[in-house]
């Protein structure tokens, strides 16, 4: 009964132990959410006005828009962008992501990838982790893995420089970007959706009431061109930010829940030492009795 005792006492110990580490990770992940709610808050205004500036613009030129990275052309090869995190303990979020960009495989990209002509650019380590076991047959691009780990304007915009050129040079027909997009810190959802070609750009309703005064220089088509690329850029950054304040919502739900169950569980251990050694004490003194009995008789 003794070495019962030890060993529920031991498991408490190591119970309270854990609940200590998963408290300590909830509350530094929600730390690192504010954080990224706050850059996610901070970028909205300035994508707003730029989305706002390009439906004038394509206003002015009366619908004879022509946008170069707009043109769709048969996909023969196609890069699949995975913006996943790097660490774990938060739950299904990096597994949902993963497995939202297989589906666009097997789904799209079935014969890119027979044919060699699938290329994969991981940010996050799991999914680096995933597709480098599982895709060996495809092309994986490592240089960009820990981007989600800090987050810098300057390298998302070589990437997106970089990712434009490729495109207008014909090495990607298509580029894709499966991503965690945040709503609130319980609730993100796995998202896929199109880069490249920059998808059909649905104006505002003011945008075709209101036509700006504006002058262009050194013509409307010129800095229609100037501004995608500034477009793509802002959105990309959305899609790590969103993936950023995503893991960590999903990090704290989760140490959330591991605290919990470590309460009940202590709960549950307490009243099984309590049992027992109520049961020790309880044999002790029937012994004592017994002998007390014996003595006497």
């Amino acid at each position: 009964m003794a070495a019962n005792l030890k060993e529920v006492r031991e498991r408490i110990k190591s119970v309270i132990n854990t609940q200590q580490i998963t408290k300590a990770m909830k509350m530094v992940s929600a730390a690192k959410l504010r954080k990224a709610q706050q850059a996610i808050v901070q970028m909205r205004p300035y994508n707003t006005k730029l989305n706002d500036m390009l439906g004038h613009v394509i206003t002015s030129l009366g619908g004879d828009a022509e946008i170069k990275l707009a043109k769709k052309r048969e996909v023969k090869n196609a890069l699949l962008i995975v913006v996943t995190s790097s660490r774990g303990l938060c739950g299904a979020f990096n597994t949902n992501i993963i497995k939202s960009a297989t589906a666009a495989i097997a789904s799209q990209y079935a014969e890119q990838r027979k044919s060699g002509h699938l290329t994969m650019l991981c940010i996050g380590k799991k999914g680096l982790d995933y597709f480098s076991k599982h895709y060996a047959d495809c092309t994986i691009i490592r240089d960009h893995v820990t981007m989600i780990e800090s987050i810098q304007s300057d390298t998302i915009n070589k990437l997106v420089d970089s990712l434009i050129a490729s495109f207008n040079e014909g090495k990607y027909d298509s580029i894709q970007v499966a991503y965690g997009k945040f709503k609130n810190a319980a609730t993100q959802f796995p998202t896929l959706e199109h880069y490249l070609p920059v998808p059909k750009i649905i104006l505002p309703d003011k945008a075709g009431k209101l036509k700006a005064d504006y002058i262009y220089e050194p013509n409307t088509q010129t800095v229609l061109e100037s501004m995608i690329p500034s477009l793509l850029k802002i959105q990309m950054k959305r899609y790590i930010f969103d993936t950023s304040a995503s893991e960590h919502g999903a990090r704290m739900t989760s140490m959330d829940k591991a605290t919990e169950n470590a309460e009940d569980l202590l709960k549950d251990l307490r009243i099984h030492y309590n049992k027992a050694r109520q049961a020790t004490i309880t044999n002790e003194l029937m012994e004592i009795v017994a002998g007390a009995a014996a003595l006497n008789g």
